[in-house]
């Protein structure tokens, strides 16, 4: 009934309406009928009516979808009833399909004739169709397949339907879309509506092919690979254009299904022989934008290609005006496009993000293409791009971290065993897949991407690209695929730098990696308003980073936008980045170049100060987004401590070796470096301290050579950041804590360590500021460190200048002043060699001589801490001993063998003993005396073995060394001391600085010697030491420095002082008993800061106790035998005195030198003091030594400069120091001998012998060599005028002399007896040594010697004769006799003439004298004749007659004429030669022989003189004789008249006859006188004339007269 209505075209809506009812609401109407109502309802839908039209067609929708739905419901009623589904044949008779249930039949029927129907083929079911269009039959087929994909995929007989019809019919309609070419003309033998692509065919094709792929891909694998194909082919550029579009609307569908994309990866992709499908569609799209910017799109007339603006960006599209005035926040926004190459495209919001939102596929009413709004397509694309990385990324991700979590759980539940088989197999099958799906798409994804990039003008879309290139980075690099990681980093890298400025670097860099040079310039910093009317807004101008300046590059806000999105990656997903750390951190470092951001404080990338040029130009947009960046930045480093250790160290290796660039581009030029790699380098180290150990060492080896750059400012930030890095790391809470963690506190104090081989100034005070810290904050807990940093301090070098040592001295101040008890004693030795070494540099003379008092304050420290150093020392030892015997070597310490304890002060004093010997005076000098003192205060803590040690390898070892130094030090005088201190005359030369040295070592060592002398002799070689002392004092003696050879001396006489130890040698009481010299008691008493001494005893003990080893003491009394050791002294001292009295060869023109009165006064000062410890041995031989020192010494001549103070003036008769010291030496001599044995005695006449020598000196002054002591030399030496003019040297001998004879006299007085003194023929030496002064008389140098020497002869003789007249038989006095003679003869008749000034008196007192001698010869020598030798009586005779008628010289006046002619003197002469001539008491003939012999002489005498007299009277005539002769003739008569009156008084027995003869013979003579005209003469004779009248007397008989 229906379809009757229907065939007549009645009530059509009320009909369909009517059949929809009746399908709805019950399941009854089946088979043919349902296909009847259904044909039914599809012939209203093709009426003419409209309105018919439209309700058919929907009733028709509605009715094959209640079809479908019976079926559904069917399918659930059954559903419990699991039955075999019997294998599906071929259908051949298309009719029924016996398998299926009734409602499912119907479906079945209806969807295959749906297919015939839109196949244009006759249905099999829906009989009675008479007409149908493609478009709603596709349609249809859309809505079954959309609604109903699970029928299709649970039977078997619709999929097979599937495959065999609906698969073919689209694949052949497809067919004119894909042989279509636009442009060409179609061709003529096919019919026109077929082959022509139809758009509502087409566009429904697509949405099938869309739901086809969608809902039944696994059914229909290869014809989806097929139809993926085609819809690729679709987007190619010669296709229409609204064809292009629906494609690209169906691949964005796809796009939004990763798990569909995902199976295409996996079925075709990954198969061997099958299309690349998935990579395909992706680069299709790529392919697809690409060809958008080439081709302009069909009928896109707008836009129109302008020249390229102001801006390296390219053109502006004119339809577009520039950025709005108010900058980048700027309220006018402009439309999102991409532009490129002149073409623009406008970008349009086709779709939500995820959803693919189709225009054009849902164009069900269009029936001609419609016209497409530029852009639309590109859009779309874009869309589907982000759709397909945003779905490929979040899929892959989700299923990575789903798995890492599975395989942590199983870790967790069974950690030992390997995971089970069974989960096995999947997971590498789905790496596969994920691999292989970045690996498919990445290319294609990174050209869109790039490429809309470069285009993009819209901050947002910006941002969406950048998105998706991150999140592939970040994929990949989870992913472990390095090639495309790198690849899609390069990309952002490049976006964010300047456009050509990237492509350099970048591809450089991608090329390879290391190789890059580039240098940097400096920049400054200006903010602009925003300029450039591209539409890319430029916001910082700035240099570029490259080796040549190249200008100004510019940043545009894409590039800022690119770089935050470069940090977002480094910072999120830093650990996947690897390798790529290296391109990410060039870009950044870069890009901060150009924005002009400076390295700040910890590492901390602040923006710069403007610096000079305006080369760096900001917009105040990007000025506040600068803290941001930086910020950014610092947060990105901070991240770093997430990062696990393997991406750690990509990170740092990537710094490393950009800062390896940068420092290579800095390089022979002093531009500012790029600080970016050094400063981060540093945020990493500091923000990772926790697992500091894995970074340390290539983090700490690169800044070291950092630190070793040219460039200073490169350099500084290396020294900042390690040092910063040490700084943290030792104050960072470690676990454990750095002082149970040994290794680690030494690894990061070791790049401290390495920067002492920097030789940079700047760098060394960096690290040595650094110590300082680090003492300051961590100097507590340094405990092994300390070697470490004590090296540190200790590294310095004199070319490091001056600051330097500074700053590094104040470190060893602070170590010594707060750390020494806190450092293991180990480390105590090396901050004595610290010490040292700061003693010893020469930059700075201050710190030098401060070191040495901290050197000082060491050793203070040493003592008091004396016993916990000794123990923890021991333990150390002890250790390192075994170590040592472990390995079998010894043990390798210096001074090995004595105790640690005592190896420190060995250090200590080695360390000194080096000062001592410095080229600077002042810091010799103050080494010196701290090295004695401390040796004084300090030196009872050692052990007694050490102390040979102390002595040979310290004491003496420095005397050679100052030996060495003094003897070769140049004379050459030093102008000033620096500055303009004037140095004092006695300092002006090296050597005379040098000498001051020696001076202090000598008089220090010779303390040391006597107040440790105990302590010494115990040592077993202390023989062998004092001789080599000796030695050394010797060869101080014998230098050619005034000063140091008088030290020499006074250290010898120290030495000597020694006195044999009782039992408290050590306190200063006793010190005080002894005969110290007070200099000694206040260095022992004031060695340490007023500390007294019985401390150190104590201390000295309880370590003596602690060695077991109590010091042995001698009983007292027992005395330790010495001999040897004064023995030896002796020798020096003879050695000393040989070689300086010894006069110099050679002629006078060479420069000698000559010792000075003081040395030689202290050389024979110190014999008395010898003496006394030799006089035991002392012998002849050693006399003869001693005499050949004291003549030497006084013969030595005076150097005139300082002959005023020593020589005594003209009036005064002094004695020099040297020789009243020559004469102790031999008093001292004397009086031993005196109260010595008998043995001694034979030294007196030695002693006389040199006495005697001295005595000639007042006439004959000692030679010195061959010197002519007249000229006065100036030497250039020490500017000494040698000698003085020969009449002051010789004054000076008289005193000597003559206090020489004095003490000759003396001694002779008390010795004249010995029997040596008679042997030796003493008296006649000392007779002939007098004669010489006496023979002179007159002519000697002054004339208190012959004075002396008179009363000296007769001192002597006095005691003497009696001597000799007892020893007369033993002939050993006869040698005497006639010397004796020549005495009294060159005296009484002296050939030189008094002085022309002589006074009366003096004359008269001279007389006196000689008439002395006289006396003495009657009283002492005639009275014994017979024990005299007759020729000596008979020489005295005739000098007492020459005397008694002496002739005096002519020279006298008149008036003097009775004085001068030593009346006197004549008078006593006579009288004696008359007395012996009558003497009565004959005893003996001899006597008798006397008295005759002098008679006869006198009388002849007398006879003569008379005679010449009358002849020469007569001769003259009236002219009166000479005064001379008339004075003689008187003389002669009043001897005449004397000898009658003693002739008278003398019994005439005792008077010879020929006498008497001889008497009357003189009476002519007189009587011829008488004619005289002088009336003194006539007086005289008077006298002489009147005792004749006794012989007037007759003759008697001759027999009377008897037989005589």
């Amino acid at each position: 009934m229906l379809w009757q209505l229907m065939e007549n075209g009645l009530e059509e809506l009320k009909l369909l309406q009517t059949v929809l009812v009746l399908l709805t609401t019950n399941t009854i109407v089946h088979d043919e009928v349902l296909s009847k109502a259904i044909v039914l309802c599809f012939r209203l839908h093709f009426t003419k009516d409209n309105i018919t039209n439209n309700t058919a067609a929907a009733t028709v929708r509605q009715v094959v979808t209640v079809v479908f739905e019976r079926m559904v419901a069917e399918d659930e009623k059954f559903k419990g009833l699991s039955e075999e589904p019997p294998a599906v044949q071929g259908n051949s008779n298309r009719r029924s399909v016996s398998t299926l249930r009734p409602s499912a039949k119907d479906a079945y029927m209806l969807f295959q004739d749906l297919c015939q129907l839109v196949n244009a083929d006759a249905p099999y079911w829906l009989v009675g169709m008479t007409e149908m269009t493609r478009t709603f039959g596709l349609e249809l087929l859309e809505s079954v397949l959309n609604d109903f994909p699970q029928v299709f995929l649970q039977h078997q007989e619709f999929s097979f339907l599937l495959k065999e019809r609906v698969c073919p019919l689209v694949i052949k309609l497809f067919s004119p879309n894909i042989k279509f070419r636009q442009g060409s003309s179609s061709s003529a033998s096919s019919p026109a509506p077929v082959e022509k692509p139809y758009f509502p065919i087409c566009m429904r094709l697509l949405r099938v092919v869309s739901v086809l792929i969608k809902h039944f891909y696994s059914l229909l694998v290869t014809e989806c690979e097929i139809f993926l194909s085609l819809l690729v082919k679709f987007l190619d550029g010669e296709k229409p254009q609204w064809l292009r579009a629906v494609a690209v609307e169906s691949v964005h569908r796809l796009c939004v299904q990763p798990h569909l994309l995902r199976s295409f990866c996996q079925s075709y992709d990954m198969k061997q022989h099958s299309t690349k499908v998935f990579r395909d569609i992706v680069n299709a799209l790529g392919s697809f934008i690409q060809s958008l910017f080439i081709l302009p799109s069909a009928g896109n007339t707008s836009s129109t290609s302008t020249p390229a603006g102001g801006s390296v960006s390219g053109s502006q599209a004119s339809g577009q005006g520039g950025p709005g005035a108010a900058g980048a926040g700027g309220s006018l926004t402009t439309q999102a496009a991409f532009e490129y190459r002149g073409i623009w495209i406008p970008l349009m919001n086709v779709s939500v993000q995820g959803s693919a939102k189709a225009t054009y596929l849902e164009m069900l009413d269009k029936v001609e293409p419609p016209s497409i709004p530029e852009g639309y397509a590109m859009s779309v694309a874009f869309s589907a791009l982000l759709d397909l990385v945003r779905g490929i990324t979040s899929m892959i991700e989700r299923e990575v971290s789903k798995q890492e979590q599975e395989a942590a759980m199983r870790e967790e539940a069974e950690p030992v065993s390997p995971p089970q088989s069974d989960g096995r197999p999947q997971e590498p099958m789905a790496h596969e897949v994920w691999e292989e799906m970045v690996n498919a798409c990445w290319c294609g994804l990174l050209a869109a991407l790039s490429l809309l990039l470069d285009a993009s003008t819209d901050e947002t879309a910006t941002e969406n690209i950048l998105k998706a290139e991150l999140s592939m980075a970040s994929l990949c690099g989870r992913l472990g695929l390095v090639t495309p990681r790198d690849a899609f980093i390069t990309a952002i890298c490049k976006a964010s730098l300047p456009p050509h400025y990237a492509l350099t670097i970048l591809s450089s860099n991608a090329a390879n990696l290391s190789n890059k040079v580039y240098s940097i310039q400096g920049q400054s910093v200006q903010i602009v308003s925003p300029s450039s009317d591209s539409h890319q807004q430029v916001v910082a101008v700035g240099q570029p980073l490259t080796a040549q300046p190249q200008g100004t590059v510019v940043l545009t806000a894409k590039n800022i936008q690119c770089m935050r999105t470069l940090l977002n990656l480094a910072h999120c997903h830093g650990g996947y980045l690897g390798t790529s750390w290296q391109l990410v951190l060039a870009t950044l470092q870069h890009l901060v170049w150009i924005l002009g951001l400076k390295p700040a404080v910890g590492g901390v990338l602040k923006p710069g100060r403007a610096v000079e040029g305006p080369s760096t130009v900001l917009t105040t947009a990007v000025m506040t987004d600068l803290p941001v960046i930086s910020n950014i930045l610092s947060r990105l480093f901070e991240s770093s401590q997430y990062l696990d250790d393997v991406s750690l160290h990509h990170l740092i290796n990537a710094l490393c070796s950009l800062s390896m660039e940068a420092m290579e581009m800095a390089y022979g030029n002093n531009k500012e470096p790029s600080l970016f790699a050094v400063a981060k380098l540093l945020e990493t180290g500091l923000v990772n301290m926790d697992r500091i150990e894995i970074l340390w060492r290539p983090l700490t080896a690169h800044l070291l050579e950092v630190c070793q750059h040219p460039n200073a400012r490169m350099r500084e930030w290396g020294a900042e950041a390690i040092t910063s890095l040490i700084k943290a790391g030792l104050s960072f809470k470690h676990e454990p804590p750095l002082s149970q963690n040994q290794r680690l506190q030494l690894l990061l104090l070791n790049p401290l360590k390495e920067l002492s081989n920097v030789l940079h100034a700047d760098i060394r005070q960096k690290q040595l500021e650094c110590v300082l810290q680090i003492l300051q904050n961590q100097g507590d807990s340094l405990g092994p460190g300390w070697p470490l940093v004590l090296g540190v301090i200790g590294a310095i070098r004199n070319d490091q200048g001056e600051s330097l040592i500074r700053t590094a001295f104040q470190c060893l101040q602070l170590v010594v002043t707060d750390f020494l008890p806190t450092m293991p004693c180990t480390c105590l030795q090396i901050v004595v060699d610290v010490a040292g070494s700061f003693g010893l540099q020469n930059q700075e003379l201050n710190i030098s001589l401060t070191s040495i008092g901290l050197l000082w304050n060491i050793s203070d420290y040493f003592f008091q801490r004396g016993e916990a150093i000794t123990e923890e020392l021991e333990r150390e030892e002890a250790i390192l001993l075994k170590q040592a015997q472990d390995k079998g070597e010894p043990l390798n310490r210096p001074f090995h063998p004595a105790p640690p304890f005592d190896c420190l002060w060995l250090c200590l004093y080695a360390k000194l003993g080096e000062l001592c010997v410095d080229p600077r005076p002042a810091v010799r000098k103050s080494a010196g005396q701290t090295m004695f003192s401390t040796i004084a205060a300090h030196g009872t803590l050692l052990q007694p073995p050490t102390w040979n040690i102390v002595v040979w390898k310290v004491l003496f070892h420095l005397l050679d060394c100052v030996r060495k130094s003094s003897t070769t030090a140049d004379k050459e005088k030093i102008e000033s001391g620096g500055g303009n201190i004037l140095i004092h005359h006695s300092r002006d030369t090296a050597e005379k600085q040098w000498a001051e040295t020696w001076v202090l070592t000598l008089a220090g060592v010779a303390r040391i010697f006597n107040t440790r002398r105990y302590l010494l002799q115990q040592l077993g070689d202390f023989f062998k030491a004092w001789e080599v002392l000796l030695d050394h004092i010797q060869s101080a003696a014998l230098s050619k420095n005034n000063e140091v050879s008088l030290a020499a001396l006074k250290s010898f006489q120290e030495i000597l002082q020694l006195v044999t130890p009782i039992k408290d040698t050590d306190k200063p009481d006793a010190l005080a008993a002894m005969d110290v010299p007070p200099v000694l008691m206040e260095s022992i008493q004031g060695s340490g800061p007023g500390r007294p001494l019985v401390r150190s005893d104590s201390l000295a003990e309880r370590l003596a106790q602690r060695y077991g080893a109590q010091p042995s003491l001698p009983p007292p009394g027992e005395e330790l035998d010495d001999s040897a050791l004064w023995w030896s002294a002796w020798n020096s001292w003879y050695r000393i005195g040989t070689e300086c009295t010894r006069p110099p060869s050679g002629g006078t023109d060479k420069l000698v030198f000559v010792p000075s009165q003081p040395f030689l006064t202290a050389l024979i000062q110190i014999f008395p003091a010898l003496y006394q410890h030799i006089a035991v041995g002392f012998s002849m031989e050693d006399l003869k030594k001693l005499g050949v020192i004291l003549h030497g010494a006084v013969s030595v001549p005076i150097s005139s400069d300082s002959s005023p103070f020593i020589l005594p003036s003209y009036t005064e008769a002094v004695l020099t120091s040297l020789q009243e010291a020559v004469l102790t030496a031999l008093d001292v001599l004397q009086k031993a001998i005196c109260v010595g044995s008998e043995n001694l005695q034979v030294m007196y006449p030695a002693i006389f012998e040199q006495l005697l020598l001295f005595v000639e000196f007042s006439c004959k002054p000692p030679q010195y060599g061959k010197m002519e002591t007249k000229h006065v030399a100036n030497a250039k030496y020490n500017q000494i005028q040698l000698f003085a003019p020969a009449e002051w040297v010789a004054l000076n001998y008289v005193p000597f002399a003559e206090r020489s004879l004095e003490v000759v006299v003396d001694l002779y007085h008390k010795t004249a007896c010995h029997k040596a003194v008679i042997t030796e023929k003493v008296l006649q030496n000392i007779i002939k040594t007098l004669r010489i002064p006496l023979g002179l008389k007159y002519a000697c140098p002054a004339e208190s010697t012959w004075k002396l020497a008179v009363s000296s002869l007769l001192k002597v003789l006095s005691i003497g004769l009696p001597v000799a007249r007892q020893q007369a038989s033993s002939g050993k006095f006869d040698t005497m006799w006639p010397e004796l003679a020549n005495a009294f003869e060159d005296f009484l008749f002296t050939k030189s003439t008094p002085p022309d000034n002589l006074s009366i008196q003096e004359f008269q007192r001279n007389e006196a004298v000689d008439v002395e001698v006289v006396q003495l010869i009657s009283t002492e020598i005639l009275p014994f004749a017979n024990f005299i030798p007759k020729e000596f009586v008979g020489r005295i005779m005739s000098m007492l007659n020459k005397g008694s008628i002496h002739s005096q010289s002519s020279s006298f006046t008149e008036a003097e004429m009775d004085i001068r002619m030593r009346e006197e003197f004549s008078k006593v002469c006579f009288e004696t030669l008359l007395q012996f001539s009558f003497s009565n008491k004959v005893s003996t003939p001899q006597e008798g022989y006397i008295s005759r012999m002098a008679l006869s002489v006198l009388l002849q005498r007398a006879q003569d003189v008379l005679r010449r007299y009358v002849e020469d009277e007569r001769l003259s005539g009236r002219c009166p004789l000479p005064r001379q002769q008339v004075t003689e003739i008187i003389f002669v008569l009043k001897a005449i008249s004397t000898l009658m009156d003693s002739l008278k008084k003398t019994q005439p027995e005792n008077v010879d006859g020929n006498v008497w003869a001889q008497v009357i013979a003189l009476y002519p003579t007189l009587v011829e006188c008488i004619t005289c005209s002088s009336p003194e003469v006539s007086s005289a004779l008077k006298d002489a004339l009147g005792p004749f009248k006794d012989f007037m007397q007759p003759p008697v008989s001759k027999v009377q007269n008897g037989e005589s």
